[in-house]
């Protein structure tokens, strides 16, 4: 999928940080993921005819759909994880989400997959929060309803905002040479789950105690 050369354009086209990366996937050989980009940064945006009258707006997320072909999602998460070590991230969080067209499901889990795939997304004052190129995003959503999905979440340092102060596994600039040591852990069945399962790939290691590692809070999945 080589999402490593896609997210890399990506900064070098917009020229802005990144808070996070997700990625969408369904439980369905080939079908199409969104790479999901949340950027670091304001635009400014009038209020009214007078020229200084302005208000500043966070930078639209970018929901892009990559229709690379796969057949296991283990191929996905193997990508994920050389991306996310090679960027610096801290960890790569995978969570697998159940079947939300369902009898008694809450309607925030319908939201969270509309986000997820680039589907829909709340403006605020007007202003779209995302931008998306996933022409594929409704049919996505509607059989993540019935088959459940998987959504992956890192922080990058390279290229992001985060500091690489404290973590003793980067090289200078907040990357890490390849390759990843970790190995895909098995996903469960997203019809017998109780509940959304989440995962966790370590990556960091701090420099300081881990009492006194300061490491942000980013985008919660």
């Amino acid at each position: 999928m080589e999402l490593l050369d896609l997210i890399e354009s990506q900064l070098i086209s917009n020229r802005l940080p990144l808070v996070g990366v997700t990625l969408a996937a369904l439980p369905c050989p080939n079908t199409p993921t969104v790479l999901s980009l949340h950027w670091h940064g304001f635009v400014e945006v009038r209020i009214a005819d007078d020229a200084n009258a302005i208000a500043y707006q966070p930078v639209p997320s970018s929901a892009l759909q990559v229709n690379t072909r796969w057949d296991r999602l283990d191929d996905i998460e193997y990508d994920l994880l050389e991306t996310a070590w090679e960027l610096g991230a801290w960890n790569l969080e995978r969570i697998e989400a159940r079947p939300f067209d369902r009898l008694g499901a809450p309607t925030q889990e319908t939201k969270e997959a509309l986000v997820a795939f680039g589907a829909g997304i709340d403006a605020i004052d007007g202003e779209p929060q995302l931008v998306a190129e996933a022409p594929d995003a409704t049919a996505l959503v509607e059989t993540a309803g019935r088959a459940g999905y998987i959504q992956w979440l890192f922080r990058p340092v390279r290229g992001g905002v985060w500091s690489a102060d404290d973590d003793e596994t980067l090289e200078p600039g907040g990357y890490r040479n390849p390759t990843c040591p970790l190995q895909a852990a098995p996903l469960a069945d997203p019809h017998r789950r109780a509940k959304r399962r989440r995962v966790v790939y370590p990556f960091g290691k701090p420099r300081s105690a881990p009492m006194e590692r300061r490491y942000l809070p980013g985008l919660s999945a």
